[in-house]
């Protein structure tokens, strides 16, 4: 029971990564706060587990965030882990792209996780230190065509994991991030369900040979949450199946 005793929040935990990474936390022994807007995702990924509590929160919103970790710390006495994880994506090159969706974008997946950071990581110093993971992206890495705020986001999400690490490593906090590429989630949907073959080719530029699964992402969550990745910090985990390696596979194959 790698997480036993401790206190872990989960943001985006309304389906998809969230919601695998949030059972998975419980499943090793973790009280842990289901967190998304939307309420009734977070309901389900609540539901037939007394180990997981939903909580809404628009991790936009300052006054939000801090009244989930402010809840989350009165309820259960500390916290230990965050897995700040809501992201949202819109298409678009620079051109298209509607102000409101950069800003919507930058919102939840930049912001977002700042205030996590502004608000859990005191509550994590006062019980002793712990683990802060940001979900970034294959994108931090590499850009792809017509999805250029999302591409920004993520690139930042990057450095703030690292300026984090920088920043708390005194405070016994460790700050990494998980970087999936195409994992079968209800964001990646589009692509992989309504393109023709989209899902046959996102499979195929990888070398392992398939999409990810969102478990997949959550052990490597379970890993930076748990000791055992006590000497980690300022890290980008690729979670893609080799796609970010293997890109002379993925331009040959376009």
């Amino acid at each position: 029971m790698r997480l036993e005793g401790k206190v872990a929040i989960v943001t985006g935990a309304g389906g998809g990564i969230g919601r695998a990474s949030a059972r998975r936390f419980a499943s090793e022994g973790a009280t842990v706060i289901a967190a998304d807007i939307n309420a009734a995702g977070v309901a389900e990924t609540a539901a037939d587990s007394e180990s997981i509590h939903a909580h809404t929160v628009d991790v936009t919103n300052g006054e939000s965030v801090k009244e989930m970790v402010s809840s989350v710390v009165e309820r259960f006495g500390r916290l230990d882990v965050v897995f700040s994880n809501a992201g949202i994506m819109r298409d678009g090159n620079v051109i298209d792209l509607s102000e409101d969706d950069w800003d919507v974008m930058f919102n939840v997946n930049a912001k977002g996780a700042f205030l996590c950071g502004k608000y859990a990581i005191p509550a994590m110093r006062v019980s002793g230190g712990g683990s802060f993971i940001i979900t970034a992206s294959a994108n931090s890495f590499y850009a792809e065509s017509d999805i250029a705020g999302y591409c920004a986001t993520k690139g930042a999400a990057m450095q703030l994991t690292r300026a984090m690490a920088i920043d708390h490593g005194d405070d016994g906090v460790r700050v990494n991030c998980i970087c999936p590429g195409w994992i079968d989630t209800d964001m990646a949907s589009p692509y992989l369900n309504e393109n023709p073959d989209g899902r046959v080719f996102a499979g195929r530029i990888a070398p392992v040979g398939r999409i990810g699964d969102p478990e997949d992402v959550a052990e490597v969550a379970l890993f930076l949450a748990s000791d055992d990745s006590s000497f980690v910090t300022g890290s980008a985990y690729n979670v893609d199946g080799g796609w970010t390696a293997g890109m002379t596979k993925a331009i040959a194959l376009i």
